[in-house]
Order: C-alpha cells, then sequence, then structure tokens
C-alpha cells in the first residue's frame, strides 16, 4: 500500500502506511504513534498494518481484520462478571442471549413496526404495577427506559410538571421549584435538578438519621417543593427509607400548611427486592402518597445493561402535557422518554426473566 502523508505532516515516505506518523518523530516528541498496530500474525496482504486511532481510515479492511483489531482492543477490559461495582447484570443464559441476538436490530420507539415486542413492554410494566400494589394494575401507566437514570428523570419530570400545572390554575409564580431529598441519593437525582432547573434541598444524614425519615422534614419542605424522594436502597449502605413514615410527616405538613406534596420512589435495589422477600413491607403503592416509582431492570431485574421502568399509580397522574404523538413512525402514536431510538431486545429480556423464573424464582434469586 502507497504511504500517504497525514495532516500533521508533510513527506510521505518514511511514515507509517496508515497514520503517517514518523517512529523517531514520535519518539523525539514524548508521545506514541497516534495508530492502531496489526499483530503480523493476523496481518493480510495489500492492507494497511495499522489503523490511526482519531482518524477515519481512507481506506476500508477485510471485516475479518477489523474484527480482530477491535475484538483485541476490547480484550483488555475488565471481566464483566468479576466487576462487583458493575450496576448491572454481567450474565444471561444461552436462551437469553438466543433472544438478544434475534431482537438487537428493532427500535423501541417504534411501536407501529414492532408492535408485538410495544405489547410486551406493556405486559412487563403491568406485572411491575401489580406487583407494587397499584390501586387498579389496568389503570395505570408506565414506559420502559434505557435505564433507572431516565426512569428517575421521567418521575422527576412528572413531579414538576404536575406542580407547576397546579400553581398555574391558581396564578401562582412557578418559577422557583425544589425537589427534597436524603443527601446520600444517587448522583442522577443531582443531575436532574441540574439539568431541569430545580433546587435540590439535602436533608443530612446522621448517626441518629442514617436516612432520610421524616425528621425535620418541615424544614425543607414549602410551597415550591415538586416532591419528596424515597430510596428503596441507598447506594452507600443499601438501606431503605422508611416510605411510610415520609408520608406520615407530609400528612403532618399538609395538615399545618395544606400542601399536598407526593413521593416519588426511586426504587434503586429494593424495588425489585422487597417484593419477594419482604412482602410485607409497605413502601409501594400501597402508600397513598407514592406518585411514582422507578427502577433498575439490568440490575435486579436480572437484565443486560440497557433497560429501567418507570410507573404512575394512575394514568391520570402523569400529565397529559408530557406525552407526544408522533405521526412519522408508520402511524400515530405517543411517546414518552428522553430517548428516541433505543433497543428493544432489554424489553424482551425482561419478559424472558419474568416468563422463566417467575415471583419464586426472584424470591430464591
Amino acid at each position: 500500500m502507497e504511504a500517504r502523508p497525514c495532516r500533521q505532516h508533510a513527506k510521505p515516505s518514511e511514515f507509517h502506511e496508515a497514520c503517517g506518523t514518523k517512529d523517531d518523530e514520535a519518539k523525539g516528541s514524548g508521545r506514541l504513534p497516534d495508530n492502531v498496530e496489526i499483530n503480523p500474525l493476523f496481518a493480510r496482504p495489500k492492507e494497511a498494518k495499522a489503523f490511526p486511532k482519531f482518524t477515519m481510515p481512507r481506506e476500508g479492511s477485510l471485516p475479518e481484520t477489523a474484527y480482530q483489531v477491535v475484538h483485541d482492543e476490547a480484550m483488555l477490559d475488565g471481566n464483566a462478571r468479576l466487576n462487583l461495582a458493575t450496576f448491572v447484570g454481567t450474565w444471561m443464559d444461552d436462551h437469553a442471549n438466543r433472544l438478544y441476538m434475534e431482537a438487537a436490530d428493532k427500535n423501541m420507539i417504534d411501536k407501529d413496526e414492532y408492535p408485538k415486542t410495544a405489547e410486551v413492554e406493556s405486559r412487563c410494566w403491568h406485572m411491575l404495577a401489580d406487583l407494587w400494589h397499584t390501586p387498579d394494575p389496568m389503570n395505570t401507566i408506565g414506559t420502559s427506559t434505557i435505564g433507572s437514570s431516565e426512569a428517575c428523570m421521567l418521575g422527576g419530570l412528572a413531579l414538576k410538571r404536575r406542580w407547576k400545572e397546579t400553581r398555574e390554575k391558581v396564578g401562582l409564580p412557578t418559577d422557583k421549584p425544589n425537589l427534597v431529598m436524603s443527601s446520600a441519593v444517587q448522583v442522577c437525582w443531582e443531575k436532574f435538578c441540574n439539568y431541569f432547573d430545580v433546587e435540590p434541598r439535602y436533608v443530612p444524614i446522621s448517626e441518629d438519621h442514617k436516612v432520610l425519615d421524616g425528621h425535620d422534614l418541615d424544614k425543607y419542605v414549602d410551597e415550591n417543593t415538586i416532591g419528596v424522594v424515597a430510596i428503596m436502597g441507598v447506594t452507600y449502605t443499601g438501606m431503605y427509607e422508611p416510605v411510610e413514615k415520609i408520608s406520615e410527616a407530609l400528612d403532618r405538613i399538609e395538615e399545618r400548611t395544606g400542601l399536598d406534596v407526593r413521593i416519588h420512589v426511586d426504587g434503586a435495589s429494593g424495588a425489585m427486592i422487597a417484593p419477594f422477600i419482604q412482602p410485607d413491607l409497605a413502601w409501594d403503592f400501597r402508600v397513598k402518597r407514592v406518585y411514582s416509582i422507578s427502577t433498575s431492570g439490568h440490575k435486579y431485574g436480572l437484565v443486560y445493561p440497557g433497560l429501567g421502568w418507570v410507573i404512575w399509580r394512575e394514568t391520570a397522574d402523569l400529565p397529559e402535557s408530557l406525552i407526544f404523538k408522533v405521526s412519522y413512525l408508520g402511524g400515530e402514536m405517543p411517546t414518552f422518554a428522553l430517548n428516541f431510538s433505543r433497543p428493544g431486545a432489554q424489553v424482551l429480556l425482561q419478559y424472558y426473566m419474568f416468563l422463566r423464573l417467575g415471583f419464586e424464582g426472584y424470591r430464591r434469586v
């Protein structure tokens, strides 16, 4: 292959074929050549022996060569099953892997083209609505998301929009929303407040109050509070925040001030643990102030990365103004998500796990 100059060099004769970085020049500058070398065992005649790292190669390569380069790069990653801090599922059985490959090309957002996947999505969140004791599982609404962080964002957005619309109806200002939560919340809630212009109000944890438990809540809640976040499984300790006690504290605040403040439960780990091993614990829609619940399907839902869920108590609890009607995917359909195109395979994998394990299987896990 004829040597070519790269953007940074003028003389091609002594340069690497694909990148144009001269070895001794790179050494003299104190930096490594900006290319990926191909092991001679895998090199093929008339192909480049190196690929540039930061610019697109001018010529293509055989699929075997491209595969080997990418495979060898990824081989240097850690073993996912040994990563105890991964926060996602790292193993599924062979039947799940087969389903994954069969559905890898499905776009979850296109419910007109993939109606069965859309129906499976609906079945999954209805199952979760029933698991979390919604008053009427068939009169509720939910959605899959790309992960639990997006699910939290959607839950927070619904709280903010409900608060805003309620105040606009009576002519009150809506420019200073705040969200009350423990100082030990997961970083996604800091992101939510930052991205969507909401003041975070952190209730500090202490030796006496290791989680948000309703203590001193009246010092943080006011007319601009869009909601309170309760965490079922604090990241640092795994402790559940007592949703009933938080609700009781908000009841007392409403009796005194008239403020009706709702709770979003960040299911974190507990939303897929408590129903199976602590079924008598009231943390979910059995608590009347719980407005919405989010969880991670790719943690204790036991699915590969890329899945979260969020569900509201009733269909009317998700403000209609947040739902978009999309008409250019083959038919008009509603959508409520931060992401547009996203994989449908993980939804099918969740359904597979629900069928594969059932309630008793999840309890055993």
